[in-house]
């Protein structure tokens, strides 16, 4: 599918969609639950979509409807399952251990730049505890045998998702296990969602010195009903919106959450944006904006939007740094901001890890490539508020990903988009 976007200024406010990164979380605790759990929401994608699935392969009953997944925990896992976990990340990571510690002979499946992901450090914590894995390098992934308890240890810069799927996995070994560390760690406010949601079905996991300290023969207990918050994720394309022309407003967010990606009104403020924050309510409005350096560690999910940001500033250089994990996700987004601000008008270049935004001149539009990638969709979609001509986005399906009804917000807040070729 391929978008049109004229210029325009986006004013008014929309709700937040609910959080992707905590619904993945509480679906699978969820289903390995003692009884059953509504989780509220008001919006999905395919992403989720995947976790559903492979959790119902696993065993669990997930019915969707009224904004709410209610969620029939695995009685008995099966011996045996497919779980196609489409392009997300963070489904593979999350149920590699899961399906481990269950003891399913699993067979884990996807498409896109899924099988090209990096899992070695996981599959590697994993063979060392007794699961075997199909040969290396080859998708689908072929697990069996039955995950067992002691030491873990992890690279802290790798991905909080391999943290993510043991903390999920272990408390339910039959012994103790201990999961450290090795500094630094990135991308840490992710690894403390975990923790908050894994409290939230009574589970006790301690931590000191980068190692955390998880009892065996643990039960997840269910809360009944949990509300997924606000996605700061996906907010701040909006809130970017706000910054660059006109203003914005997204209700539903949670000022205090433990997403790392409400630093978006912090880095805004800093660029020289108007920012409130009221009751669940965040306006950001335009003002004339300096670029600023950014360190992308715990914030990488937020880099191609800022990019723009910066990129759209009246004055500065925009340095990004400690971004290099962004080669791996669902594109090179370091590559793809870089070609996609190029094409409209942007100077900008790579480095090892991150990316460097002159300001000199102004953006023009042009025409760009999603590299299947929905957050590049929505940063270029963000970027049309700054261009002096229309930016044409390629494969911007994509967006489907992680935020399916983006183009009926953008045109809510006055963006004109239009497709040209379905």
């Amino acid at each position: 599918m391929k978008i049109k976007i004229k210029p325009s200024v986006l004013n008014g406010k929309i709700k937040a969609i609910s959080s992707k990164s905590q619904v993945h979380r509480m679906l699978i605790a969820a289903a390995l639950a003692d009884g059953e759990t509504a989780i509220f929401f008001d919006s999905t994608g395919e992403d989720i979509d995947a976790t559903v699935d492979c959790l119902t392969a696993l065993g669990a009953k997930i019915e969707k409807g009224n904004g709410c997944l209610k969620v029939t925990p695995i009685k008995e896992a099966p011996l045996k399952a497919t779980l196609d976990c489409r392009e997300s990340g963070s489904t593979l990571r999350f149920l590699l251990p899961v399906a481990g510690a269950l003891g399913v002979s699993a067979c884990f499946t996807g498409s896109g730049r899924l099988p090209s992901r990096p899992i070695m450090p996981l599959r590697r914590e994993m063979e060392n505890a007794g699961i075997s894995f199909s040969e290396p390098w080859k998708f689908p992934i072929e697990i069996s045998g039955k995950l067992e308890p002691g030491a873990y240890q992890l690279k802290g810069d790798v991905s909080s998702q391999f943290v993510t799927g043991l903390l999920v996995a272990l408390p339910l070994l039959d012994g103790d296990s201990t999961l450290r560390l090795i500094p630094p760690v990135e991308s840490r406010p992710y690894i403390d969602m975990t923790l908050e949601v894994l409290s939230f079905f009574g589970i006790k996991i301690e931590e000191k010195d980068n190692s955390f300290f998880i009892k065996g023969a643990q039960k997840y207990r269910s809360p009944e009903t949990l509300t997924a918050e606000g996605d700061w994720s996906n907010a701040a394309f909006f809130l970017t919106a706000g910054a660059l022309a006109g203003s914005v407003t997204v209700t539903g967010l949670n000022p205090t959450s433990l997403q790392g990606d409400r630093k978006i009104t912090e880095l805004l403020e800093q660029m020289g944006a108007d920012v409130s924050v009221l009751d669940g309510e965040v306006t950001v409005s335009r003002n004339k904006l300096k670029a600023i350096s950014i360190d992308a560690a715990d914030i990488p999910d937020l880099v191609p939007v800022l990019s723009v940001a910066n990129a759209a500033a009246d004055e500065g250089l925009c340095v990004i740094s400690n971004a290099q994990r962004l080669k791996i996700k669902e594109s090179d987004r370091l590559a793809a901001v870089s070609e996609c601000l190029n094409n409209i008008g942007n100077v900008n270049a790579q480095t090892d890890d991150g990316i460097v935004i002159w300001t000199y001149e102004r953006l023009t539009g042009g025409e760009v490539f999603s590299f299947n990638d929905h957050r590049i969709v929505m940063a270029m979609a963000i970027a049309s508020a700054a261009c002096e001509g229309d930016i044409t986005i390629r494969n911007a399906e994509a967006v489907s990903k992680s935020y399916p009804d983006f183009f009926e917000d953008f045109k809510l807040l006055g963006g004109k988009a239009d497709v040209i070729d379905s």
